[in-house]
């Protein structure tokens, strides 16, 4: 059975897609972006990644399988289980695993194993139908301006006077500006004075009306608002890293009183439905956050924790 169609359906619509006793194909969302060597720009998409240390089976998989081909979740549990040994198989004999829409998996020199996304397939629900497209290369043409300046000539018909002529004319333009700044300082000052006498006449009526106003009102509330509870909403954390899954609520509770112990805010989560009782190092905000809390718990604490995604 090939698994990779499921595993493509799924990163559609999750962040994180475990394949049991393999790893897990993880994605991220990159933004717009344009390649300058080329002119193109690329839609968002979702960016396919591979974690070998994410294998414990959350489920997802395996749920998926048995709705869509119609089989026992157990026998797509055996299903997946065997396609996993044949991938194993498969890299030991220096052979590259092509997951089609997803991508391809092989061991280095060194004998690690690495992924490479492929490009066929955006997982981006929001960027649906958008594709690259090229933009050619805007030239754009700066044309600087040449002024002339040219010297004025005057008007003709107009008479030219005598240097005598043109101080006479001065002196009597002189005499007549003195004449208007007296008369404007004069004018203005009277101006001055009966508008602040009107503004103060205005200003004693404005004041016996507001305190007449004041001695008649009566303040009074007849439907006095009720009380307002404000609910505060509390921030989600969708991403959980499991220490283990009891079915006993006694082995639970002694492995949260382990983990507070060690400084983490554990809890228990409600049973799921194969009737076992979540027991979590922590809940995160953020996948960045999960993947950060859940490297260092693997180096410190224990190897089997593993990443749930579950609102």
């Amino acid at each position: 059975m090939k698994i990779e169609q499921h595993i493509a359906q799924l990163l559609y619509r999750y962040q994180c897609v475990t394949v049991p006793g393999f790893g897990a194909f993880l994605t991220e969302l990159q933004p717009a972006y344009l390649a300058e060597s080329t002119h193109t720009f690329y839609p968002p998409k979702k960016v396919v990644s591979f974690n070998a240390n994410i294998k414990n089976n959350d489920g997802l998989l395996a749920n998926h399988i048995a709705q869509s081909e119609k089989i026992s979740f157990e026998i797509a549990v055996q299903n997946i289980s065997k396609e996993v040994l044949l991938w194993k198989n498969a890299l030991l004999n220096q052979q590259s695993i092509v997951l089609q829409s997803v991508g391809t998996l092989h061991l280095n020199t060194s004998g690690t194993l690495t992924f490479e996304p492929s490009n066929q397939v955006n997982f981006s629900t929001s960027s649906f139908g958008l594709q690259p497209f090229v933009s050619p290369l805007v030239q754009r043409e700066i044309q600087d301006k040449v002024f002339e300046l040219k010297p004025q000539t005057s008007p003709q018909g107009i008479l030219e006077t005598t240097p005598s002529v043109r101080f006479t004319y001065l002196k009597y333009a002189a005499v007549f500006v003195a004449a208007l700044a007296v008369a404007g300082s004069v004018g203005y000052k009277m101006y001055e004075t009966n508008t602040a006498e009107a503004l103060k006449v205005v200003q004693t009526e404005v004041q016996k009306d507001v305190q007449a106003k004041i001695q008649e009102a009566t303040f009074f509330i007849e439907n006095p608002l009720p009380n307002v509870t404000l609910t505060v909403k509390e921030e989600k954390k969708p991403y959980h890293i499991v220490a283990g899954s009891f079915s006993s609520e006694a082995n639970a509770q002694k492995q949260l009183d382990m983990i507070k112990a060690k400084g983490f805010n554990g809890k228990i989560l409600a049973r799921n439905k194969f009737g076992l009782l979540p027991v979590l190092y922590g809940s995160y905000s953020t996948y960045a956050e999960s993947q950060e809390a859940l490297k260092e718990i693997h180096q410190k604490e224990s190897k089997e924790a593993w990443l749930l995604i579950k609102d």
